[in-house]
């Protein structure tokens, strides 16, 4: 489904909302919080895509020296761009095709970082002026690309939930090494399933309680009665704890499959439970005492 990814487990970012672009010191952050949550016991298979260590080149400009060649720093990053990257310009009709103009440097001229050097913008009298007359390359390390959440510099980060936790305590250590650990100006945010799960929180629990109100509604009109709906509602915690019992037990995951199997067993002591208390109804109407009819 898009907009869930197509990976299990969970899957947020890293967040930098400091408006910095020190990435390097992000990395750091980013690795600190990495070994973090690898100390926890709910958390297995923790991988990143961020990395800050690819070789780069970075361009230096000498703002004084640019002005004092009369070079505008604006007309001379657009001609770069134009140079290294292209710019389309026009196109013509010609043998009934279309042919696309693009304007760039010949591949020759554009194939060690160095060329950037050699290369000539117009200053404000028209005269030529090399790019190394004010400008320099240094070598660096950075990251590979930079992604952006809600427009904040980010790193996504993969988990999965480790056996016999679910991925509601998954989240929930996440929430907690992020709060104790992260500095300020940092914060985490969640995507695909994990925005949705970790958004409802404890949803399920109210969910219940509405189920079981509309539950005791329902039976307290059937018997006419507002007692009688507890003789059925209070058959069922003895059943869940049951099975709740169990996965600890067996060490199973309290996952989707064992909800579902939750909901069945639920309608099975409900249906048991009616059963038994109709029947314990009609003796009691018979002429039989509570606890005789109860027996």
């Amino acid at each position: 489904m898009p907009g869930y990814g197509a990976s299990s487990g969970l899957s947020f970012r890293l967040l930098d909302k400091t408006n910095t672009t020190d990435y390097q010191e992000f990395d750091q952050i980013n690795k600190a919080f990495m070994e973090e949550l690898g100390k926890r016991d709910e958390l297995k298979g923790l991988f990143t895509f961020y990395a800050a260590g690819y070789p780069q080149y970075k361009i230096e400009i000498d703002n004084q020296a640019a002005m004092q060649k009369g070079v505008s720093i604006g007309a001379a990053m657009e001609n770069l761009n134009i140079l290294i990257g292209s710019t389309y310009e026009q196109g013509f009709t010609r043998f009934n095709n279309f042919f696309k103009v693009y304007t760039q440097s010949a591949p020759e001229y554009r194939r060690y970082p160095s060329d950037l050097l050699d290369y000539y913008v117009k200053n404000e009298e028209g005269e030529m002026v090399p790019y190394s007359a004010f400008m320099k390359l240094i070598k660096t390390q950075g990251p590979n690309e930079i992604t952006r959440y809600n427009l904040y510099t980010s790193a996504a980060i993969r988990a999965e939930p480790a056996a016999g936790y679910t991925s509601a305590q998954a989240i929930k250590a996440v929430e907690e090494v992020a709060a104790a650990t992260l500095p300020k100006g940092y914060d985490i945010g969640w995507e695909g399933l994990s925005f949705d799960e970790a958004k409802r929180g404890n949803e399920a629990i109210v969910i219940f309680a509405v189920v079981l109100l509309f539950v005791y509604i329902v039976l307290a009109s059937q018997y006419e009665s507002l007692l009688l709906p507890f003789a059925v509602i209070l058959s069922l915690p003895t059943g869940i704890l049951g099975s709740f019992l169990f996965l600890k037990g067996m060490g199973l995951a309290n996952d989707v499959y064992a909800q579902l199997g939750l909901v069945m067993l639920v309608g099975l002591l409900g249906k048991n439970a009616v059963l038994i208390v109709e029947y314990a109804v009609q003796k009691n109407q018979q002429g039989l005492s509570i606890a005789d009819a109860a027996v």
